[in-house]
């Protein structure tokens, strides 16, 4: 096995163990195109869970502040069901990452 393929393969894999950190340093460290484009498109990938902790907590600290404020009481149930996208589009990534790992290892 080729281990241009099993680096590559690990940066999507790093959703696991290192997150955004290891497809970074592949990116810089490796000489070739390949694992290099791998390894932005994982890095890419593993920023959308990120991102929508991010939102969410904006979210969750906006909507306290409104809610103190005599707010609507509806606002509890668009957390719910902002965690719960959230979840679903967090699943779909690691998902996706593992598919995208094992393809590279073929």
């Amino acid at each position: 096995m080729n281990s241009n393929k099993v680096l590559a393969s690990l940066c999507y894999f790093s959703v696991f163990f290192a997150g955004f950190i290891f497809p970074i340093i592949v990116y810089f460290v490796s000489d070739r195109v390949e694992v290099k484009t791998h390894a932005k498109k994982a890095f890419l990938s593993h920023l959308i869970p990120f991102a929508t902790i991010v939102l969410f907590v904006i979210m969750g600290i906006s909507i306290g502040i409104f809610h103190q404020g005599g707010a609507v009481d509806a606002m509890p149930g668009l957390v719910l069901i902002g965690i719960i996208i959230a979840g679903i589009v967090n699943m779909i990534v690691v998902v996706w990452n593992i598919i995208k790992g094992i393809q590279v290892l073929k």
